[in-house]
């Protein structure tokens, strides 16, 4: 309990505006909780090295006597061998002491960036809108690391240095009390600072902390293919490079003035330890030559006071450490604290098989505000943007029957996309319901939703790796010849196959060694791969030409037949195959009907078709 006790008292030493708490601490020992048998060992270990560091000094006292006293040549041959037996079993206490810590230090990184990482997939896509990705990797990385300091390195000294500082004060009163009160003297020397530097480490830790997170975020938006694009059309690598370099040079000063602080505080701490050892000499040769003292006693207390000045120092410095440590786990648990809007309701149910029926239920959705899916740090703001909770969508109401197509059309904002998401429950709804298969999809299992939706967005994205594991995402089990199947429905097949390593090219970030019409026809590709019941488009076809969207369009049917389908579109095409259009305006749904119908009703269907649908055609044509 001393060193836990130790972490605690740390904390305290936080900044008033935000301290630790007890609360805090527990959450620690949750972490630590699993690795409490290596724990356990790695304290013991601890404790016994620092017995024998304490042995050492008494043993070398009595040898010194007993080569004053004139003893027996076996005699001091055993105390010395003594002392090598100690000293070969303190290092090999030490190879032990370091392997126990460094698997409890590993545990933890692991336990942490496992907690974190599956948190942080569990958030809403809005909170993913919102975050800056690179201050989500720094709390993966830094402060997971910076966290498990405190287990790793910190803890096994506190023990073993308060069990030292113990033992070494309770044999050095038994030699010589008046020796060990005056060489206590110096003790405010160490504890004053330590008091006043643990804050301050603290802050320049955080704020190192928060430029390191920026640089980092930085690196991953400029580094990727849209972002370095975009820095050379605008011609601002000088800027960039100037943004970077100042964030990083304040983290070098700020490393430099933490390194000097915590160097100028041992020098400190040692030459007042050097200044504790001469007070041993000159008094304790004192008291030897007037005959009070053993000569022994002396160097048991020379060496003694080393063993006592230099826990103190490791145990200040440890208080610097633990409060570095503290503030990584404060951030890493600042995300763990930040509740998922979305989540799986207990007795979830699967859904329905077979053809589904889609139903909006008079919808209302408002985008969540800022602090209810993000945090400032997260954003690199001071404050939380306010705003949000404004209504989107007003009494969305329609059904797609079984094997329908829904076509959603209307001006850029006014919502298509959004309902688009309520489906798959990237967002949830305010009021009303969503239905899928006659089931409220809240209800349903977060596994059986995924397997019956397929969605595919305008930006079809995939990940730096192989085209085969872009296209496995859908179904991990697909067999080599579903793939080629789905690539060659999709229009792919030759392509594919002339890439250098076929299906395990890489494509590039975000596909980016694709072309716009290759990406979206291998995203589609994917959603042929799923077999959902119900598909939803949300401007699929936006990149492709027309040479490539007439191949698409021919695999979308096939993939379509028999399954329900929401369509946002702009094409033409799409929209006459609908068996219902719904036109969207301002959130709310203005018309509704079939492509023939709407236009004999003259609305604002018609003015769309004859201002974008129709234009579009012309230019096709």
């Amino acid at each position: 309990m001393t060193a836990w006790n130790s972490l605690y008292h740390a904390m305290n030493a936080q900044e008033q505006k935000r301290p630790f708490s007890r609360a805090t601490l527990r959450r620690i020992l949750a972490f630590a909780r699993p690795h409490r048998r290596k724990l356990t060992a790695f304290l013991a270990v601890g404790v016994v090295t620092a017995l024998l560091a304490v042995a050492a000094p008494v043993l070398a006292g009595r040898i010194v006597n007993a080569i004053v006293d004139g003893d027996p040549l076996g005699s001091v041959l055993t105390l010395a061998a003594c002392i090598g037996v100690i000293a070969v079993a303190e290092a090999g206490l030490g190879i032990l002491n370091r392997w126990l810590s460094s698997g409890i230090g590993e545990g933890l990184i692991l336990d942490l960036r496992t907690a974190v990482f599956d948190h942080v997939q569990r958030q809403p896509v809005a909170f993913f809108t919102r975050t800056r990705t690179g201050a989500l990797v720094s709390r993966l990385n830094n402060d997971v690391i910076g966290a498990q300091r405190a287990f790793s390195d910190t803890l096994s000294g506190v023990v073993g240095n308060t069990v030292t500082l113990i033992l070494t004060l309770i044999v050095m009163v038994g030699i010589s009390w008046q020796i060990t009160l005056l060489a206590l003297l110096l003790l405010p020397v160490f504890v004053l600072p330590a008091r006043r530097m643990g804050g301050r480490i603290a802050r320049l830790e955080r704020e190192a902390a928060g430029h390191n997170s920026a640089m980092s975020t930085q690196m991953t938006e400029r580094f990727s293919a849209p972002g370095a694009t975009l820095i050379k059309l605008f011609g601002r690598p000088g800027t960039e490079s100037a943004e970077f370099a100042a964030r990083a040079r304040r983290v070098r000063d700020i490393g430099v003035r933490t390194a000097m602080v915590q160097w100028l505080f041992i020098t400190a701490l040692t030459l007042v330890s050097t200044l504790a050892l001469a007070v041993v000499y000159g008094v304790g040769g004192f008291y030897s030559l007037r005959g009070q003292l053993d000569p022994g006693a002396v160097v048991s207390l020379a060496l003694l006071i080393t063993r006592l000045y230099a826990p103190l120092t490791a145990l200040a410095s440890a208080r610097v450490e633990v409060m570095s440590a503290l503030v990584s786990f404060e951030r890493v648990f600042e995300i763990l604290d930040l509740r998922p809007l979305i989540t799986e309701r207990d007795g979830a149910v699967e859904a329905p098989g077979g053809a589904l029926t889609v139903e909006f239920d008079k919808v209302r959705f408002a985008y969540p505000s800022a602090e209810k899916v993000s945090l400032a740090s997260l954003e690199e703001v001071a404050v939380l943007d306010a705003r949000g909770g404004a209504e989107v969508l007003h009494e969305i109401s329609f059904t797609a029957q079984a094997g329908q197509m829904v076509a959603l059309v209307g001006s850029s904002g006014a919502g298509k996309s959004t309902i688009a998401q309520l489906l798959p429950r990237l967002y949830d709804v305010d009021s009303g319901a969503v239905r899928l298969g006659g089931v409220d999809v809240r209800d349903l299992t977060f596994t059986s939703l995924r397997d019956s939706l397929g969605l595919v967005t305008q930006d079809g994205h995939l990940f730096h790796e192989s085209v085969r594991a872009n296209l496995l995402l859908a179904r991990p089990e697909a067999t080599e010849d579903e793939l080629w199947d789905v690539l060659e429905r999709a229009r792919l097949e030759e392509l594919v196959a002339s890439l250098p390593d076929g299906l395990d090219t890489i494509v590039g970030e975000r596909g980016y060694r694709l072309s716009g019409g290759e990406r979206q026809r291998l995203t589609i590709a994917r959603l042929l791969l799923a077999r959902p019941q119900v598909v939803v488009l949300d401007e699929a076809t936006a990149h492709l030409d027309n040479t490539s969207e007439a191949a698409v369009q021919a695999a979308l049917a096939e993939a379509l037949e028999g399954r329900t389908a929401i369509v946002i579109a702009h094409r033409l095409s799409t929209v006459r195959a609908a068996d219902q259009i719904l036109v969207i305006e301002a959130g709310n749904i203005v018309e509704r009907g079939r492509h023939d119908e709407l236009l004999a009703a003259d609305g604002r269907y018609a003015e769309l078709y004859r201002t974008q649908f129709a234009a579009h055609t012309e230019v096709t044509a």
